[in-house]
């Protein structure tokens, strides 16, 4: 269990990079990552972590890339569906060792309908995953219809810690401090939705001045204009304390790139 997190949270500064290409699990194939191969490879230097689905990973990724890997155990809904809050498990943990993961993650829906669907199913990974040393990441999905809020965050990252989580992903939000102060097991927060350049990167550094060991970043790095630069970018606030301002040089040098504040 020790050997996989650290994997995963880097010893060195406690400090974590986690690239989230999962996304095609309920969106298909997602802008940007219409063959995950051509995306990420690319990345994969300036990445501590990859999380994708045991599908993408078997068909994208070659088993010869030595990329710590957390594999995304939850589905089974779609974009389509009203009910895309209801996810169950769609992945073993025998397929999760036989595919040498770091971690695996499920989203956990507090305050949606299936609420407590989705929590019992979080148990459930928490107890096979254990029993294999394998660290469980929740993620803290948030509806259209939910708040996102420092006691929402706050309230969902406990109770995901509670009933076993060794490392939270939920979003940043204004008094962070509080959700990371509350929440015994590290935080790091989610990308979201795309956004312009250096709202994302004052939103990573923010979220670590806040105690956040980092960030599990998709839309905003491959998305971006220069996916390579802004990975670089992201990855300089996390692991070399730039300040968002320093960390935006990064992707205005990048060849080719147009970016402006």
């Amino acid at each position: 269990m020790k050997n996989r997190l650290s994997r995963i949270i880097k010893p060195k500064d406690n400090r974590t990079v986690m690239l989230a290409v999962d996304h095609g699990y309920f969106m298909g194939p997602t802008s940007g990552l219409e063959n995950i191969a051509d995306t990420v490879n690319p990345l994969l230097p300036y990445a501590d972590t990859l999380m994708l689905t045991r599908g993408a990973l078997r068909n994208y990724i070659a088993p010869e890339i030595d990329i710590p890997i957390v594999l995304r155990v939850s589905g089974g809904t779609s974009i389509l569906n009203e009910n895309l809050l209801h996810e169950g498990i769609i992945a073993s943990m025998e397929d999760a060792v036989r595919l040498n993961v770091s971690g695996v993650a499920f989203s956990i829906m507090v305050g949606a309908k299936y609420e407590r669907d989705t929590l019992l199913a979080f148990s459930q990974v928490v107890d096979e995953a254990e029993s294999l040393g394998i660290p469980v990441i929740a993620v803290t999905a948030v509806g259209k219809d939910m708040v996102r809020d420092a006691r929402y965050m706050g309230l969902a990252s406990r109770i995901a810690a509670e009933i076993g989580a060794h490392i939270v992903k939920t979003y940043y939000v204004e008094g962070f401090e509080k959700v990371v102060e509350t929440c015994p097991v590290p935080v790091v927060i989610a990308g979201g939705k795309k956004t312009d350049e250096i709202t994302a990167l004052r939103t990573a550094f923010n979220a670590i001045e806040a105690g956040a060991v980092g960030v599990d970043m998709g839309r905003n790095i491959f998305q971006a204009n220069n996916p390579e630069a802004m990975i670089q970018a992201v990855n300089a606030i996390v692991h070399d304390n730039h300040t968002p301002d320093e960390a935006y040089q990064i992707l205005s040098k990048a060849k080719g790139s147009r970016f402006s504040k």
